[in-house]
């Protein structure tokens, strides 16, 4: 198994890493805590195929569990979807010395993680990571939210949980889709701290990367980890992990969610800003060639029919927008960025060349 300590002070916590971890899940957060109850928040695709074991692994650490199952997709990460998993909760009679488990992707965690954080101003949660973009990303960080129709993330907090499991080996039953998915949020980390990841990315495929993911896991967990452990409310160095965000969540709000998964989207934002920052001398000539390149190798978008005017509406409403600005992320080379503020007015240069308004 392997350890990644997060130090955040009192919300410090342990990712840990294993294949076959997901049937001795009851017996780590046993030591965990002493609570009764086991709330397990979990969508329609995972559960069939995961669920029961886990529940056993539970039962046979001594908890009594109940299962909150969503619709699998983005589009249950809304208001109403949250409010019935209150009222779900409070059936379990969920108390804040019981504890809250988000077993699946990105969409379970942000949800139920918020779940966690607001039910009875907050219970205890441990993330089971069961997606790529969970295992590489999402469940590291504390970042729990849902969406609001103007865009994606808009209602949150930052609530730290108790642990992370990563099980590598439940990633054999992920559709094709959802792992090229994933591949756009390990291609972010190699662009944005570790040139040797995206070397090692370039040098596979998505047939031969499948022997490699414990140890792309663990490298972008720890990258994460130490840009959290620096930044924990994302105000600075933490806005790094948003490259190619800002573009990647206004398609998916113009083409409507599910149209493109969030990693396509982020594919697309990566590689329409880094080239126009090549076209203005911001970037290493060549970087945007090679992202293209490992975008192509990995059946991932790397362009989209839509002008600045189509996406300006959902970037306005970003959350690194500060007044009358926005920081975007932009490489230098590949494996180093850097924050560059600009004004809004000017966001339509960065996307498609256009002149600034």
């Amino acid at each position: 198994m392997k350890h990644i300590h997060v130090e955040l002070g009192k919300d410090s916590y342990e990712i840990h890493i294993e294949n076959g971890l997901l049937d001795r899940a009851g017996e780590y957060i046993r030591s965990l805590t002493k609570a009764e109850t086991v709330a397990i928040i979990t969508d329609s695709a995972l559960e069939p195929l995961y669920g029961k074991r886990l529940e056993h692994s539970l039962q046979l650490a001594g908890f009594r569990t109940g299962c909150i199952v969503i619709p699998a997709g983005e589009a249950s990460k809304n208001a109403n979807q949250l409010l019935d998993i209150y009222q779900k909760l409070s059936d379990l009679g969920i108390t804040r010395s019981d504890i809250i488990i988000t077993f699946g992707g990105g969409v379970v965690g942000d949800l139920g993680g918020f779940a966690a954080a607001t039910f009875l101003r907050g219970v205890p949660f441990v993330q089971i990571a069961t997606s790529i973009i969970a295992q590489v990303d999402s469940s590291v960080g504390g970042k729990v939210a849902i969406d609001l129709p103007s865009g994606k993330n808009q209602a949150g907090a930052f609530y730290q949980p108790k642990a992370v499991l990563i099980d590598p080996d439940l990633l054999q039953t992920l559709p094709e889709r959802f792992v090229r998915d994933g591949l756009g949020e390990v291609i972010k980390y190699g662009c944005i701290r570790d040139a040797r990841l995206f070397a090692l990315l370039e040098t596979l495929d998505e047939h031969s990367i499948g022997s490699h993911w414990d140890e792309i896991i663990e490298t972008c967990c720890r990258i994460k980890a130490d840009v959290v452990e620096h930044d924990v409310y994302d105000t600075g160095e933490r806005m790094i992990l948003n490259f190619g965000h800002t573009i990647g969540h206004a398609i998916e709000r113009l083409y409507g969610f599910g149209h493109y998964t969030h990693g396509e989207g982020v594919a697309i934002g990566m590689a329409l800003l880094t080239a126009r920052t090549e076209e203005l001398g911001l970037t290493e000539p060549g970087t945007a060639r090679r992202l293209t390149a490992i975008l192509k190798r990995y059946h991932l978008p790397y362009t989209v029919d839509a002008s600045a005017a189509d996406l300006l509406p959902y970037i306005g409403h970003d959350k690194k927008k500060r007044g009358s600005h926005m920081t975007l992320i932009i490489l230098n080379r590949i494996g180093s960025c850097r924050l560059l503020p600009v004004e809004l007015a000017d966001i339509p240069t960065y996307i498609t060349g256009g002149s600034p308004s």
